[in-house]
């Protein structure tokens, strides 16, 4: 529990043995005088001017708010680089982009652990679908070029888009930031970054971990990674059971590279610095390639439960090949005509510039296809309809009898 006083008391004498007057504190913190008076009569800074404070005055956030000098030659955490008292303000500060109006979170900012109702009579045989998800490369490049909101899109999408190919709809997600040092602004715009991504997939952050481990990761480098759970009816998974011969293959278009090949990216980056700043259909490579993963999950709900909707992939690491295979049941094969995929400009700038050959680019990036649907030949229509109204979406391939899972015919027309 904080003292305010105490900590009143102990800025007013830190700050005199410094010989220091409360209009010099001001002056080198560009503060009003009366904000430093407020402070020694028991007001506390916010957390951004306690750093800056404790600086000034020459001792730890944690030795202000504990209102006392740690003496002597004695350890403590903040001396190893854990500020538990500046981590804990910090957090009550973030426990704002927490709050939901969803009945189902029963707690918020604080417990040991997060809870939610899990009740839904409208669900019959409800199955809890569990996924895990990190942003891979994409962070690092996330992190150079200022995109460190972004990237938690990146990380959300990519996730609930994994649970939301079998039917499922996310419930509730939890994250984790592993740092080597407590950067105020930074967490703050993940935390904001990943529960605004949260609402835009209709699914909530209920909490999480900040982990600020000093002696393992470098100051400046973070580490995200997040959990989701969703909820299916166990008579509508969707999980590629029901393919037959004469199925159709849809795709819905990508935005971008999303979150996969960057390492690739990167190693052209680094062997042609010129790249970072031409321009692909009027943006510069880096916003193109930075450009947050596409979100499905509102484009493709309206299938769940449908006659018909015999399965669907998410196209990440792999391509199309090493992720709409894991969907087609043994003795049939996805035959997908690639002259009928629709590449993004930004691919076949990647391809030229690397000169890269047609399997490597099928076998590191979605090559434009984000999403793959396999439906009876009969909804097609109508799902391509639906996947319309959000995303572009159209016909690649089919369902026939065979033992490769995925075959290419043809060539894409980069």
């Amino acid at each position: 529990m904080l003292d305010n006083q105490k900590i009143a008391t102990f800025i007013s004498n830190r700050r005199k043995e410094l010989g220091m007057t409360q209009a010099e504190v001001a002056e080198r913190l560009q503060v009003s005088f009366q904000a430093v008076s407020k402070w020694e009569n028991g007001t506390l800074p916010n957390v951004e001017m306690l750093v800056e404070l404790a600086q000034l005055l020459e001792v730890s956030v944690d030795e202000i708010l504990s209102g006392r000098r740690n003496s002597g030659e004695n350890f403590s955490y903040s001396k190893a680089g854990v500020d538990i008292s500046y981590t804990d303000a910090m957090k009550k500060e973030m426990a704002g982009y927490l709050k939901t109006e969803d009945a189902r979170v029963l707690n918020g900012l604080g417990p040991f652990a997060s809870l939610y109702d899990i009740d839904f009579p409208n669900i019959t045989s409800p199955v809890l679908v569990l996924k895990s998800e990190e942003p891979g490369s994409k962070q690092k490049l996330a992190m150079e070029y200022g995109y460190s909101e972004s990237i938690c899109h990146d990380m959300i999408n990519h996730l609930v888009n994994d649970i939301a190919v079998m039917g499922a709809k996310p419930l509730a997600v939890l994250d984790t930031i592993v740092c080597g040092s407590a950067e105020k602004d930074t967490i703050k715009s993940f935390v904001k970054g990943i529960a605004d991504a949260c609402k835009e997939n209709e699914c909530v952050l209920v909490g999480g971990e900040t982990s600020i481990q000093p002696q393992v990761v470098d100051k400046g480098v973070y580490i995200l990674t997040s959990s989701v759970a969703g909820i299916v009816s166990k008579e509508t998974i969707i999980d590629g059971s029901q393919i037959e011969e004469g199925d159709v293959v849809l795709a819905i278009a990508s935005n971008g590279l999303h979150t996969n090949g960057y390492s690739l990216v990167r190693l052209l980056m680094d062997k042609m610095p010129q790249m970072k700043l031409d321009k692909v259909e009027g943006e510069t490579f880096i916003e193109q390639i930075m450009k947050p993963h596409t979100p499905y999950y509102r484009a493709i709900k309206g299938l769940f439960g449908q006659t018909g909707m015999h399965g669907m992939a998410h196209i990440t690491g792999g391509g199309i090949e090493g992720n709409l295979c894991r969907i087609i049941p043994s003795g049939l094969s996805a035959e997908i005509d690639l002259s009928l995929i629709k590449p993004l400009p930004l691919f076949t700038y990647i391809k030229n510039m690397g000169n890269i050959e047609e399997e490597e680019m099928l076998s590191t990036f979605n090559c434009g296809v984000g999403l793959n649907i396999v439906v009876a030949p009969g909804c097609k229509e109508q799902v391509i309809g639906i996947v319309k109204k959000y995303y572009d979406c159209y016909e690649i391939g089919s369902i026939q009898k065979g033992n490769q899972k995925v075959v290419f015919q043809n060539h894409i027309q980069w």
